[in-house]
């Protein structure tokens, strides 16, 4: 096992490898910007470095100072979490080179995973069914042959990573130009990969998403699936496992696919595989993040499995003892709500002070959150406060139980998106279970 882990990143994340990197008795090292130097994952390491002001590209995606952040106080890996350097191969081929071992997969698998044009032609490759797409997009006008050649409307996605950034829906030849710029524009800055390609838009569909599991020992696991397709501008806001969408027997058919893609591959660490479902209930692949998901808790509720300590013990070189169970069988039914600093109403960012902080707690809730009474809100990075996740006997009483948990969230000092979710989990089709990835537009009324 390793002596001492960097977490190279922020928030709520940075506070869960610092937890499993205690229960596993690692040492840990946080590194901060300058404005995050009162953090509380800065305040519960064992050591913290600054690496940096404000913005995330002279800080959190800074990778010399990073680097030098886990040589100095010598540390023998890294764990990226969620965005910023999470999915970027060259930040883990440094590692290597540096002899530093970066949690997560082989820079070799993250190039045919984690860039989603090459992630398509693997998916093909292994009988994942595919939404019709492009390759790489080399200029406005490639796009809007492309574009014209698959069918209006389509996509414009980022090839080097996800989370809403670099999307823009495209549904005519005049708004081709100006989508492919942004695009590129918001790619370069998010994940510096302008690369984008295009894929058919399907307009009503589900998210649905699969975790997988691989250790250095051919051990290969899928934890089955989430339902992810209450969201805004491409981000999600609330999940769930199981999907209510899906039925065994499908569970089990594409987990054997997943199984196999991932084994032939060679890939370990987590994983997961995001699909699109239409109005028929197929399923089609989207793209592979190679790194645990925002979302993670949900799984790690209904499967009884702690992901980010066995992320960690897979890197270290251990041999993973999970039964092998296909499908996975679930214990309940888990939900998990994204609190965010923002505008219910517009969605806009509400950085600030926050005066008073009371979050929900009792039987089958789970707060993981970053934040406290007194924490000034920075304006230069995501605005996601904190994950609310609620574990039940049955999707019915994990409803019943999150509403009770939103009642009892207590925020002061800024806005959030509290409110939104009650009215989310008050919706006829969210609880039904029939919700769509247009719900939340329709719900508050404003596209996305």
């Amino acid at each position: 096992m390793f002596k001492k882990v960097l977490i190279a990143n922020r928030g709520e994340i940075a506070l869960r490898v610092l937890r499993a990197c205690r229960e596993l008795g690692v040492k840990t090292v946080a590194v901060h910007s300058e404005v995050d130097a009162r953090a509380l994952h800065v305040r519960f390491a064992d050591e913290a470095v600054c690496i940096g002001p404000a913005p995330a590209i002279k800080s959190y995606l800074n990778v010399p100072a990073i680097i030098s952040a886990a040589e100095i106080t010598a540390a023998d890996a890294i764990h990226p979490g969620y965005g910023f350097l999470s999915e970027n191969a060259e930040f883990a081929r440094i590692c290597d080179k540096c002899g530093i071992t970066f949690i997560g997969p082989s820079p070799e698998a993250m190039r045919v995973w984690g860039d989603k044009v090459t992630a398509r032609a693997s998916a093909e490759k292994f009988g994942l069914p595919l939404l019709p797409g492009s390759g790489v997009l080399e200029s406005a006008d490639h796009a809007a042959r492309e574009a014209r050649r698959i069918g209006y409307p389509v996509i414009l996605k980022a090839s080097g990573g996800g989370g809403g950034r670099g999307m823009r829906i495209v549904r005519g030849d005049l708004e081709v130009s100006d989508a492919f710029g942004s695009a590129q524009r918001e790619a370069e800055t998010g994940f510096k990969n302008p690369d984008v390609y295009c894929e058919k838009f399907v307009e009503r569909p589900r998210h649905i998403e699969f975790q997988v599991l691989a250790d250095n020992h051919a051990g290969v696991w899928t934890l089955g699936e989430r339902e992810c397709s209450l969201q805004r501008r491409h981000q999600k806001l609330i999940e769930e496992a199981p999907s209510p969408a899906m039925t065994a027997e499908m569970r089990q058919a594409m987990a054997e696919v997943i199984r196999k893609a991932v084994k032939e591959t060679g890939y370990t660490s987590l994983g997961t595989f995001e699909f699109l479902m239409d109005e028929q209930r197929s399923l089609y692949f989207l793209e592979m993040n190679t790194r645990v998901q925002v979302e993670h808790p949900v799984t790690e509720m209904v499967t009884g499995q702690d992901l980010v300590m066995l992320q960690i013990r897979a890197a270290a070189g251990e041999k993973l003892d999970l039964p092998d169970t296909r499908p996975w069988s679930f214990r309940g039914h888990a939900i998990e709500c994204r609190i965010n600093a923002e505008d219910p109403k517009t969605f806009a960012p509400w950085p600030g002070l926050i005066t008073e902080w009371n979050p929900p707690g009792g039987a089958g809730v789970r707060v993981d959150s970053g934040v406290y009474g007194g924490w000034r809100v920075p304006s230069d990075y995501d605005s996601l406060l904190a994950k609310l996740i609620v574990h039940a006997a049955t999707r019915h009483d994990a409803i019943r139980r999150m509403r009770g948990a939103l009642d009892e969230f207590i925020v002061a000092g800024i806005r959030t998106n509290v409110d939104l979710h009650k009215a989310l989990l008050a919706d006829r089709d969210v609880v039904e279970g029939t919700m769509t990835t247009r719900t939340v537009e329709r719900v508050t009324g404003r596209s996305h």
